[in-house]
């Protein structure tokens, strides 16, 4: 291993001269790679991680956290290439002795339907959270929260209670482009927020952060990353084999209203899309449902059903 300081501020000096004078990248060039590890480098402060400890769980985990903050396909793949290339300079160094980013593949560009967890995964998701423990209720409510509305992820960090309206029965969200949207809020999610309530007030809330329904044990509203390894956890605990994340129970919010009945203009409200063409790709179907759609409304099959009958 390298005998020099392996923090990640010396690594990405160290990288940093690599590229400028090894690989002799132009200024643009150099600023593109260095802009794309940052990234990178946020997520591993959030997670609690340094880039010599890195794995590739944690890779595809960063992967998942670039879909949930906006970031394309294609944006997505320049940041996995940078990843690369700088895992493999740590690797030459000796700062690493693995390289983890060497089975991390790229996202598929085009149409990308991500998993989804059907009522009763979620209610397996919510039923394996240890209640006894100080963020239990918080995180059960967190779930609920985004699956009864489909809440992005930045959406949920900055929900307020001045825009929740337990009364009404329905939360006000702020969304992309600062579009304001109404969403309902189910019985049983306002109902969790209320059993986190008893341990929300004993923590020593920090100024300004009053007004954030979800906060961590400092008293300062939850990041993105936070959420995320939340999920990964409790989704272990459950023992669900599929990676989740927090914009898996928005798609799973979508799927369940769409195989419900509901309209998909109406999905895309609720969503706050703007294009009906980004709600088609949130929502899915699966086989079985399209088939027994078009063997139960389909005229031909209609007749062929009337006829058996009598």
């Amino acid at each position: 291993m390298a005998e020099t300081s392996t923090t990640d501020e010396n690594i990405m000096a160290a990288y940093r001269r690599y590229l400028r004078l090894q690989r002799n990248v132009s200024r643009n060039t150099l600023d593109a790679y260095l802009l794309d590890a940052s990234k990178l480098l946020t997520y591993l402060e959030g997670s609690g991680k340094v880039l010599t400890e890195v794995t590739l769980d944690d890779l595809q985990l960063f992967l998942h956290y670039l879909h949930d903050i906006g970031i394309g396909p294609r944006s997505t793949c320049r940041i996995v290439s940078g990843a690369k290339s700088l895992f493999r300079f740590m690797l030459l160094d000796g700062y690493i002795e693995n390289d983890p980013s060497e089975l991390l593949e790229n996202p598929t560009i085009g149409e990308h339907l991500p998993e989804f967890l059907t009522p009763a995964e979620v209610d397996l998701l919510e039923d394996s959270i240890d209640l006894s423990k100080p963020e239990g209720h918080r995180n059960r409510a967190i779930i609920e929260v985004l699956f009864s509305c489909g809440l992005r992820v930045s959406e949920l960090v900055n929900l307020k209670f001045s825009d929740v309206y337990p009364e009404e029965r329905y939360v006000r969200i702020m969304g992309k482009g600062a579009k304001e949207r109404l969403v309902p809020i189910s019985e049983r999610a306002l109902h969790e927020i209320d059993n986190y309530m008893p341990w929300r007030q004993t923590l020593k809330i920090k100024k300004g952060e009053e007004d954030y329904v979800f906060l961590n044990r400092r008293g300062s509203h939850l990041t993105r990353v936070m959420i995320l390894i939340m999920l990964k956890r409790q989704a272990e605990e459950a023992g669900l084999q599929k990676v989740i994340s927090p914009h898996t129970l928005r798609h799973s919010f979508a799927t369940a209203l769409l195989e419900g009945g509901a309209d998909l203009r109406v999905i895309q409200v609720l969503l706050g899309h703007e294009s009906i063409g980004t709600t088609e790709i949130y929502t899915h179907l699966s086989m079985n449902t399209l088939r027994e759609e078009v063997l139960l409304h389909h005229p031909r099959n209609v007749i062929s059903h009337a006829r058996s009958q009598t």
